[in-house]
């Protein structure tokens, strides 16, 4: 088990993450935020629908692609292309610095905490019924698992297929899956946290509730 604490003391110490936004097809660009220190917003609403803040027009053929930034955030570098400049499709056109919430210092420490399990094929995923019953009645954090237990179920191509569970004995955490949805092969379904290493990680997200200041 990894030292949480430290992964967090870590994580503090660069509090963000960069996103470079680069061009999605070729054409000639038209820089709507031009300067360092801009405060940007990512796409909101319940299904994202509305648009992040517009950073550049692409213009190809007389249609203009607006491109509008993927996360909240701030612009600190630009890359040397001038307004106006004719660029190819991936040429990386700024970077923003994203500043972690407290849901995703959360997600990045059990991520690293907990042992994942992974999706052997791409599918649809959903509990076993034994599972599934018994976190509708009590919690997620209800279900002990061991190696080999009958965890879930893969249905795929109009089959259904049982998933033994393959890692060390522990409970079900948190999970990563939507039953309506696929998982791509790899991705992860669930996180198991041994018994005896639960208090120390509900000690650290109390932690990082508590006291995790977020950027405005």
């Amino acid at each position: 088990m990894i030292d949480i604490m430290a992964l967090l003391n870590e994580i503090k110490k660069a509090p963000y993450r960069e996103i470079t936004v680069s061009a999605p097809h070729t054409g000639r660009i038209e820089f709507a935020v031009k300067d360092t220190g801009i405060k940007v917003d990512g796409a909101t609403g319940t299904w994202s629908e509305r648009p992040g803040t517009l950073l550049a027009r692409l213009i190809r053929e007389g249609n203009a692609k607006p491109l509008h930034a993927p996360e909240k955030g701030e612009v600190v570098h630009f890359f040397d292309i001038e307004d106006g400049q004719f660029v190819q499709a991936g040429t990386p056109l700024l970077n923003i610095r994203h500043f972690l919430t407290k849901q995703e210092v959360i997600d990045i420490i059990l991520k690293k905490a907990l042992h994942l399990f992974k999706a052997p094929e791409k599918g649809r995923y959903y509990f076993v019924s034994e599972i599934d019953i018994k976190i509708k009645s009590q919690g997620l954090r209800s279900v002990n698992i061991r190696d080999g237990d009958e965890a879930l179920i893969l249905s795929r191509m109009k089959r259904e297929t049982i998933i033994h569970y393959e890692g060390p004995d522990g409970i079900i955490y948190t999970t990563y899956f939507n039953s309506n949805e696929s998982v791509e092969m790899g991705g992860p379904l669930f996180g198991v946290c041994p018994e005896d290493q639960v208090n120390n990680i509900k000690t650290v997200i109390d932690k990082i509730q508590s006291g995790w200041e977020e950027q405005e």
